[in-house]
């Protein structure tokens, strides 16, 4: 096994100057810095990465555990990843599928040592049972659903978000709303808690928001949204269609257009979680409901730096404020 002494001597530099060179210290002069990496490169040596982290105490690693990678987890990871990048760390994923035994997992003993912190985003696991679990490293939970107060939680406002783009929709002339991807099981958080802004907006309005104006989704994605909405159209007529995600109206909009609807004139469309990815979608951008973009990562990011700095604050509840982000899918 090739060990730094090798690469010192090959190199003709002292073990130092090869330490400063693989840990990126820029008290060494190129052509130096050049000739050692050409060494390390030709003997194949391998910094012992677990015994540098022993050593020091820490990974540099923070886990991000979801339960998929859908537009709006793989957005919020990419940019965790690149403001991490700033402090010399990096991002590691892990789905659960939303399964419960895979959370448990997440919060085990032996999967968090491995890690300076974590994110984990709860999604089957209830309340109490968390509260069960003691992690040995700071977390920050995500997820609509209430968690144990000991805890930092960080939430969007959904009903509030939900009654704000359907009041839009409204506002607009819409007359007979839909919704894709509500749910009446108060189990399932997000999309119940979605639909109940949307009923609550209707009701002042004095529209209607009977069952056949909702379709369910389990994944969210655009292909089974797609579909959904095509069953949807096949039992009901509406003006306006307001989409759990941003990733379930992708897919209602090429829906409608693929059965011959125009958008906005036909029907009128909007989302919810304000992906970047969001701004660009035919036609001239998807109007959608949600943070302003890069505020959910800095948030999470802030909670998590607090308590990784002072295990003994109080915990943070934070419910992210949302806001309207009127595109080209409305009039």
């Amino acid at each position: 096994m090739v060990t730094m002494n090798d690469v010192a001597r090959a190199a003709g530099v002292s073990v130092m100057t090869v330490s400063n060179v693989l840990n990126g210290r820029p008290n060494v002069s190129t052509p130096t810095r050049d000739r050692v990496l050409e060494v390390v490169s030709d003997l194949g040596y391998q910094m012992n990465l677990t015994a540098r982290h022993l050593r020091a105490g820490r990974t540099d690693s923070i886990a991000m555990v979801v339960p998929n990678f859908n537009g709006y987890f793989g957005e919020l990871a990419d940019d965790l990843t690149h403001l991490l990048q700033d402090s010399g760390r990096h991002l590691v994923l892990e789905s659960t599928s939303a399964r419960p035994d895979a959370e448990l997992q997440a919060f085990s003993m032996a999967r968090l040592r491995m890690h300076d912190a974590a994110i984990i985003s709860v999604s089957g696991l209830s309340a109490d049972e968390v509260a069960r679990l003691r992690p040995l490293v700071p977390v920050v939970l995500l997820g609509e659903r209430e968690m144990p107060d000991d805890l930092d939680h960080l939430q969007l406002d959904n009903v509030t978000g939900a009654r704000i783009a359907t009041e839009h929709l409204i506002s607009r002339g819409a007359t007979r709303i839909a919704m894709l991807g509500g749910s009446s099981n108060p189990e399932h958080d997000m999309s119940y808690r979605r639909r109940c802004g949307w009923q609550e907006a209707l009701e002042a309005a004095g529209l209607e928001h009977d069952a056949e104006l909702v379709a369910t989704l389990e994944r969210f994605s655009p292909s089974e949204a797609h579909g959904a909405l095509k069953e949807l159209r096949a039992r009901t007529n509406f003006d306006g269609l307001f989409c759990a995600t941003d990733t379930a109206a992708q897919g209602a909009v090429a829906a409608l257009h693929d059965a011959g609807l125009r958008v906005p004139e036909d029907v009128q469309v909007v989302g919810f979680d304000n992906l970047a990815s969001s701004r660009f979608s035919p036609p001239c951008g998807l109007t959608s409901v949600g943070p302003e973009l890069g505020e959910l990562p800095r948030r999470v990011l802030a909670m998590l730096e607090r308590r990784m700095s002072d295990p003994d604050a109080p915990p943070q509840h934070v419910v992210l404020p949302l806001h309207l982000f009127a595109r080209g899918t409305t009039r």
